[in-house]
């Protein structure tokens, strides 16, 4: 079976000038959605910046006031598809049509999977697949309709390569959302809107803080989190909050993944890789998975199980 990536890989789409082109990103009050709307703002970009949080957005406001660009900020919930439609529409009322739409937010819990709670499962999955998979549904038509193309970027994340012990559930958002976005770049090549997928490393973000947003109708214990996931059940405040400090202290600057994005979208770059030092941990996956193929094909071979031809290609 074609991957189709071989009529994907040499098309650079039409976002080499995105100059004047608009630019709609989730979770963009802060962190590295915040990063992209300063980069794509610097590069002539027209930005709509949503998020959930009120006291970011007016921060935001205040950024860009001073900067003289041309902004729009909303409160969105993007697990609510009517509030993501409407957000859609002020922002074509305003700038007219949107190209790039950046599927950034995201939460995250800690916890293995015998402690995490169906509170956990529904709020990460509802902001992590179902915010992606709102913001592809409502401006995928809205793109076609232009017919000027453009380009998603979808927030994924290391952990939808590799497996990271204690963030079972991220881990599942992840994976879905690198799944997607290789489909939906095959799939939207023909329409000349690129897809790229942002798989960061640890950044400096305010992921660690998830919990400030979490909803009270899905309540979920704090003291577990990103920072306390691996410490003892007693550990003090202090001791979480010296925890954070040395994981931000070592995290990149949201600056350089704004940038990297707006490059990717330039160049049509697929997969965005912010920590290349990581790459011998998807190595090893891809090893463990290279040997099992072997391993099977032998299994099959000592039964005498034919080869299954491979179908017809175009």
């Amino acid at each position: 079976m074609s991957s189709g990536n071989e009529d994907v890989d040499s098309t650079r789409g039409n976002m080499q000038d995105v100059t004047g082109k608009v630019a709609f990103i989730t979770g963009g009050a802060s962190g590295m959605g915040l990063a992209m709307a300063r980069a794509f703002s610097g590069a002539g970009m027209k930005v709509v910046i949503a998020d959930i949080e009120e006291a970011a957005l007016a921060a935001v406001r205040r950024e860009f006031e001073a900067s003289n660009a041309e902004f729009l900020t909303l409160k969105v919930d993007v697990t609510d598809r009517e509030s993501m439609a409407e957000a859609a529409d002020a922002a074509e009322e305003r700038f007219g049509k949107v190209h790039v739409v950046c599927n950034n937010a995201g939460v995250a819990v800690g916890g293995t999977v015998d402690e995490n709670t169906w509170e956990d499962w529904d709020w990460v999955t509802g902001v992590n697949i179902d915010g992606v998979v709102n913001g592809i549904q409502i401006f995928t038509e809205r793109m076609k309709r232009h017919g000027e193309g453009g380009h998603f970027v979808n927030t994924a994340s290391m952990a939808g390569h590799i497996p990271v012990p204690g963030l079972g559930i991220y881990a599942m958002t992840k994976y879905a959302v690198v799944g997607i976005s290789e489909t939906m770049r095959i799939d939207l090549a023909p329409l000349d809107i690129g897809v790229s997928v942002l798989c960061p490393g640890v950044v400096n973000t305010n992921i660690f803080n998830s919990e400030r947003n979490r909803p009270e109708s899905l309540p979920g214990d704090s003291k577990i989190g990103l920072v306390g996931r691996d410490l003892p059940e007693n550990a003090t405040d202090a001791e979480r909050e010296e925890r954070m400090r040395l994981i931000r202290e070592g995290a990149l600057d949201p600056a350089i993944v704004g940038d990297m994005v707006l490059h990717a979208i330039r160049e049509n770059e697929f997969y965005i890789f912010t920590h290349p030092e990581l790459k011998a941990m998807s190595d090893t996956r891809f090893e463990d998975m290279a040997g099992a193929y072997e391993r099977w094909e032998a299994w099959r071979e000592e039964r005498g199980v034919k080869p299954t031809p491979r179908p017809a290609q175009g």
